[in-house]
């Protein structure tokens, strides 16, 4: 093996030797473990012979052009593998750099890379090139890496360019050490005072989530361009901070630094996520000056930036003036409809989408489902199904959580629970979907199976999740599964989000414990409206209304303002305490001071005050005057008081608006029979019950459940097919003893048959 001294000499003596014929020498790689081989006697060259050596790895930190004894071994192995690996001129590297950028833009990374290893030299430009390559194909890994390899080869400048894109590659990757390190080397080397170093570092820390260092690296920048600003603006609203972003935007235009698209674009994201409607207006008007309103990137923020202002009549003007609207035109039109209740408007802009050839994407598709959902439209909404499953983005987070929302809407449980555990991923909004839609159809079991779930397989349960569970343990009366979700929110430090604090009280309130429901309420700062509308009701539906009223007067001296959910806790307390007058008090400040429209549950909260007051002329009068069609809830409320006070007349009339509705209520058909033979009207009772049997009416009966050591047992009226029914029925027979022989009179049984 000879010395790289030997083998300088001799490709030197070569050089000599073949200068007269004029001939280029062409190289691939050279490497100092070459083997030294003499020419043989039949070795003889022409002026197209290419000489090259293999390519092995590592190749020394120099190129030289290699000896005659590797020429004739890279000759006979070109006869082998019947080959030549490609070469390429060393002189012209302007040329080559060219071409390996052209490949760069034209997306073929791997013949780029090809490209660069079989080039015999390379420079600062050839390893930017490639390795910017790598951070837009989103391989920062790879561009590290080459970035490292470079950083070692001697001779090279690391320059404010490859430097800035080695920034880009730790921002991508998240790799805030690599970054860190490149910050101290920009530093040391006096690369910072660059505006592309600059840049890329205030764009790496925003980025990997230190706001704060990178605002400290922008603030100390000499020299400022437009990257600079939008990339600060940028990594404090993608942070939360909107308002400090618009801080800086608002300094941007005193600068007199000129804008992009993307300036405006997230400017306008800080106004939407702020709120802040006028700013919005503002930079609106200077797209419009500086010709930017045209751009589609922008006209799409814009509709974007106004729908989450609640301004759906600017984005439909907006999209009227789009030339030619692009698929997020057509989603940012398409969710308008969906929040603002037209879901109707929404499916048909969706056919006009489809009928002007832009496909829809992930996000269109989730909107879509999202309105089928609210009209409860399962055939359309399985129809849409299976067409992303064609399309392929049925694993789309947003569409997969969509489709769970529309099959639960639709009462169709076991599709939602399939298309759930068909889920390629799951994120914290599947989990929580499918935990509320049995929370809501009272499955307590299978809603506590997939909590279980969800702890052992996916992420951290969050207060959507643990609101849901507590809020079936309300309504079905488990207090003790209740306490455990209770103990778990404490664990893991949720049980002070409002979500989860105004569930606790919901949940001991109804299960009975109003005890512990005043205590979850007072261990905390009780900041939110919610927690002390929970409150209220719990008070109100315990019969505690003089609490309730007191707790409600004491809201506007914490700085809280009620809604309408906390009048109609008020109001209920009233309605128990039968305080006519003070209801219809509260019913005046929920208009006039509070500028609240009075709901539905609000007219039916006073109806039913008043029909428990006996008030019942006024209570009809108020039914026919709300400004609300009349329901089969409002005229049962009024048709039991005209049982309870005797009201025939207008029982029997209130009877007739329900059968309108519902023409085979139960419970209409016997309420009004018992108010018949309540005033001694026998055949006007008989033929009722008759009418009853020839329509097939039959009333369901009644059940209850309690809940013994995690087990649910249910009692029907007239069932003894439960296992412990005589010990049941024994017990039962050992309290009627104790209590004595008392009956109950007869328009009490009417009553129990009614309720």
């Amino acid at each position: 093996m000879l010395s790289a001294g030997a083998a300088r000499e001799r490709m030197h003596i070569f050089q000599k030797l073949f200068n007269g014929f004029r001939r280029r020498v062409w190289v691939h790689r050279c490497y100092a473990s070459s083997p030294c081989l003499a020419f043989d006697d039949s070795f003889s060259f022409n002026a197209n012979t290419l000489l090259c050596s293999r390519n092995l790895d590592p190749p020394l930190n120099y190129v030289y052009q290699g000896t005659a004894t590797e020429c004739r071994d890279m000759l006979r192995q070109q006869k082998l593998e019947q080959q030549a690996p490609t070469a390429y001129y060393v002189p012209n590297m302007p040329e080559l750099n060219s071409q390996l950028k052209q490949l760069m833009k034209l997306g073929k990374l791997c013949e780029a890379r090809d490209m660069f290893d079989k080039m015999a030299h390379r420079d600062e430009i050839s390893w930017t090139n490639l390795i910017a390559g790598y951070v837009n194909a989103a391989d920062s890994n790879e561009a590290l890496i080459l970035f490292s390899n470079m950083w070692v080869e001697p001779g090279l400048q690391k320059d404010q360019f490859v430097v800035s894109v080695a920034l880009k590659a730790c921002a991508h990757g998240m790799n805030v050490y690599f970054g860190e390190l490149l910050h101290g080397f920009s530093v040391k080397s006096g690369l910072i005072n660059s505006v592309f170093v600059g840049s890329a570092l205030v764009d790496m820390y925003m980025k990997v989530g230190k706001t704060e260092h990178g605002c400290s690296v922008f603030e100390k920048m000499t020299t400022r361009n437009v990257i600079s600003w939008t990339a600060v603006i940028v990594g404090l609203v993608h942070a939360g901070h909107c308002l400090e972003g618009l801080l800086y935007f608002s300094e941007m235009w005193r600068s007199k630094v000129g804008y992009d698209s993307h300036t405006f674009a997230i400017a306008l994201k800080a106004s939407a996520d702020s709120g802040l409607l006028h700013y919005g207006k503002s930079i609106h008007a200077q797209t419009i000056k500086q010709g930017f309103n045209e751009t589609a990137f922008v006209i799409n923020t814009l509709g974007t930036m106004y729908n989450k202002c609640k301004k759906p009549d600017y984005v439909m003007r907006l999209f009227g003036k789009t030339r030619m609207p692009d698929v997020v035109s057509w989603t940012n039109l398409i969710t308008t409809y969906v929040q603002m209740g037209e879901e109707e408007c929404a499916l048909d802009t969706f056919k006009r989408m489809r009928k002007s050839y832009v496909s829809p994407n992930e996000y269109t598709f989730a909107s879509v489902i999202s309105a089928c959902a609210t009209l409860a439209v399962s055939e359309w909404g399985e129809q849409i199904h299976g067409h992303v499953l064609r399309l392929g983005l049925v694993d789309a987070l947003s569409v997969a959580n969509s489709i769970i929302t529309l099959y639960s809407k639709c009462g169709m449980l076991r599709e939602a629970s399939l298309v759930f555990h068909g889920m390629a991923r799951k994120d914290i909004i599947s989990w929580s979907t499918v935990i509320s839609i049995y929370s809501q159809g009272n499955y307590a079991e299978e809603a506590f199976g997939y909590l279980s779930m969800m702890r052992r397989e996916g992420p951290k349960p969050n207060e959507f999740a643990l609101a849901s569970v507590l809020s079936v343990c309300g309504s079905m009366a488990l207090l003790e599964q209740g306490k455990q979700v209770h103990a778990h929110a404490l664990c893991i430090g949720l049980d002070h989000e409002a979500m989860v604090h105004s569930a606790l009280i919901s949940m001991y309130s109804r299960c009975g414990s109003l005890q512990e429901a005043t205590k979850v309420f007072d261990d905390t700062n009780n900041n939110d409206i919610v927690s002390w509308t929970a409150m209220i009701n719990g008070y109100a539906e315990h019969g505690y209304s003089q609490e309730a009223i007191s707790l409600f007067e004491n809201i506007s001296s914490v700085g809280l303002t009620p809604d309408y959910v906390t009048f109609i806790g008020v109001l209920t307390a009233c309605n128990h305490a039968g305080l006519v007058d003070l209801g219809f008090y509260y019913l005046k400040l929920l208009t006039n001071v509070y500028r609240i429209t009075p709901s539905k549950e609000h007219y039916g909260c006073m109806i039913d005050l008043l029909c428990r007051a006996g008030r019942l002329s006024e209570a009809e009068h108020m039914i026919r005057n709300m400004p609300f069609p009349s329901d089969d809830v409002v005229w049962s409320t009024l048709l039991r008081a005209c049982r309870d006070h005797g009201d025939v007349d207008r029982g029997r009339w209130a009877a007739e608006q329900i059968l309108r509705l519902d023409p085979n209520s139960a419970g209409t058909h016997i309420t009004l029979a018992n108010i018949y033979a309540a005033s001694g009207r026998w055949k006007e009772a008989a033929h009722l019950r008759k009418l009853m049997k020839l329509k097939g009416v039959i009333k369901e009966p009644g059940w209850s459940w309690i809940n013994v050591n995690d087990q649910l047992n249910k009692f029907v009226a007239g069932d003894q097919s439960h296992p412990l029914n005589e010990h049941i029925t024994t017990i039962l027979e050992l309290l009627s003893t104790n209590i004595g022989d008392a009956r109950l009179d007869s328009g009490s049984l009417v009553e129990d048959a009614e309720d």
